[in-house]
């Protein structure tokens, strides 16, 4: 039977926008490593224009003061609608932060950086957009496709106004925290309802009989690559830091000032290596194509992202590996949960089938 034309229609703008969201974050990554994520110090304009400038003369002279003024008290508004919602410590962090008032030299080089992965972003609305109209018609079929495609156009909206507090808080760290993390929810949430609808209209599909303790195993893995994510964006921070005061020289000895979370990030690292072997030793005995390809996906997006992690740590942090590092951790989050979501699946399917009818 062959696939009807509004699946084929929505799997497309669901599987674009989700490739669509990972340049953003490789992107996102290349922000970071160039140190560009002040580039524009207002948003969603740059510099107060829709095309940003190309030399420092197009700025008013003061430009600094101007902008270091805008943000603060969009900060204030900020703070103050945290403290009432309870978020004291947040409220106190944003002003805390030591580059709260420090206003980033103009370099158009940088600018057009931040600006181009604004572009990429606003580009995403509209993919998004798109996946959350073509799934209308599982309204009536698959409430949870819809919702979830309706979910994260949302949840898209807010991921933007959260870059906009990532801009005027100077990447406070919580912020740019935050942010990620909500990029990996819409990631996980826009790949399941891809899958949902590709399975929803499919007869083939693996059935497995259920392995004791692989969904806890499977479920710790996402788990665990999410807090090391976090862990990641924390030390993503201190690297800043310390290559703001070095005026992004010395690259060789920036890992000799790193802390703890430094270290704990790079000794989790053997954890999750061993876990996802260990996992994917499990995947392989379970006759199933697809959780086999997954488990070679989870064994090449662990390698090569333990390689990247070595690299930046014992090779002066080369700027261009700092994005891949990102992108591969985030590329093993998604094939971790689609491992997850085809398991359950498939099991269930097997429950399904070994349940005998009842006769009335």
């Amino acid at each position: 039977m062959s696939t009807p034309s509004f699946v084929r229609r929505f799997r497309f703008w669901g599987i674009l926008t989700v490739v669509s969201v990972y340049v953003l974050i490789l992107v996102g990554g290349v922000v970071r490593s160039t140190g560009s994520g002040m580039g524009c110090p207002d948003w969603p304009k740059c510099f107060g224009s829709w095309i940003p400038p190309t030399h420092i003369g197009q700025l008013p002279v003061n430009y600094k003061e101007i902008y270091t003024a805008q943000r603060v008290a969009k900060n204030k508004k900020l703070a103050t609608r945290l403290e009432r919602m309870g978020f004291k410590q947040v409220a106190g962090d944003i002003f805390a932060h030591p580059t709260q008032y420090i206003e980033t030299d103009f370099n158009p080089v940088k600018t057009w950086i931040e600006y181009v992965n604004r572009l990429v972003g606003a580009l995403i609305g509209v993919f998004v957009f798109g996946t959350a109209v073509f799934a209308f018609p599982y309204w009536r079929r698959d409430k949870v496709v819809f919702w979830l495609a309706f979910g994260s156009f949302l949840l898209t909206g807010v991921q933007g106004w959260l870059g906009s507090l990532v801009v005027s808080t100077n990447l406070l760290p919580i912020m740019v925290t935050i942010h990620m993390g909500l990029a990996l929810l819409i990631v996980a949430m826009l790949l399941y309802a891809v899958d949902r609808s590709q399975y929803s209209a499919s007869a083939d599909i693996d059935v497995v009989r259920p392995v004791a303790g692989l969904t806890v195993v499977l479920g710790v893995a996402v788990l665990l690559t999410f807090v090391q994510i976090v862990l990641g964006t924390q030390v993503r921070e201190q690297v800043d830091l310390i290559a703001a005061a070095a005026n992004y020289l010395g690259r060789a000895g920036w890992v000799e000032q790193l802390g703890n979370t430094f270290k704990f990030h790079r000794s989790f690292s053997a954890v999750l290596l061993l876990l996802n072997g260990y996992l994917a030793y499990r995947l392989y005995y379970l006759p199933s194509q697809r959780l086999h390809r997954l488990a070679t996906a989870i064994l090449v997006l662990i390698g090569g992202e333990i390689l990247a992690g070595v690299v930046l740590a014992y090779f002066a942090f080369p700027a261009a590996v700092q994005p891949v590092h990102l992108t591969l951790a985030t590329l093993l989050f998604g094939a971790q949960f689609l491992a997850v979501v085809a398991y359950r699946r498939a099991t269930k399917l097997q429950r399904q089938v070994a349940t005998p009818a009842v006769v009335a």
